[in-house]
């Protein structure tokens, strides 16, 4: 079943291109996760970086129903998916954050999963971390509910 997802916070987009630019000029890769329909948190699997690439182990992801989408960064500025690109994209979620160089609040794009382009909201919201460790908890099947 495919979320509706409403958009991304703002702190989230900017933790986003923040590590992707202490990355560069390596590749920065991560999935995208949702609270609420709101993409709100980034994880890092273990991952294989270098200036062309970033590969991430996917099987060492546990099974998250909050899994939206993945992130990286293509350090060359250019923010049109790869064929590589699209075969992640087709594995894990609808939406896809690709950022470049200079890695600013313009230097984004969102796809789906086949590779068109997706409009993705930037939201102001407070980011309630309570809410992600409760869901992770309802998830896993947490002992203090």
């Amino acid at each position: 079943m495919k979320k509706k997802i409403k958009g991304i916070a703002r702190d989230t987009l900017k933790f986003v291109l923040e590590v992707s630019a202490s990355s560069h000029p390596k590749e920065f890769a991560g999935m995208l996760y949702e609270t609420d329909g709101i993409i709100t948190d980034v994880d890092v699997p273990i991952t294989q970086s270098s200036n062309v690439s970033a590969v991430m182990n996917l099987f060492m992801l546990p099974v998250n129903t909050h899994i939206v989408g993945s992130v990286h960064s293509h350090p060359s500025g250019a923010l049109q998916p790869s064929d590589a690109d699209i075969h992640l994209f087709m594995q894990s979620g609808d939406y896809h954050i690709i950022v470049g160089y200079p890695y600013d609040i313009t230097s984004w794009t969102c796809y789906d999963r086949i590779g068109d382009r997706r409009e993705l909201d930037v939201l102001d919201v407070e980011i309630d971390e309570s809410a992600v460790y409760r869901d992770i908890q309802e998830t896993f099947g947490g002992e203090n509910d």
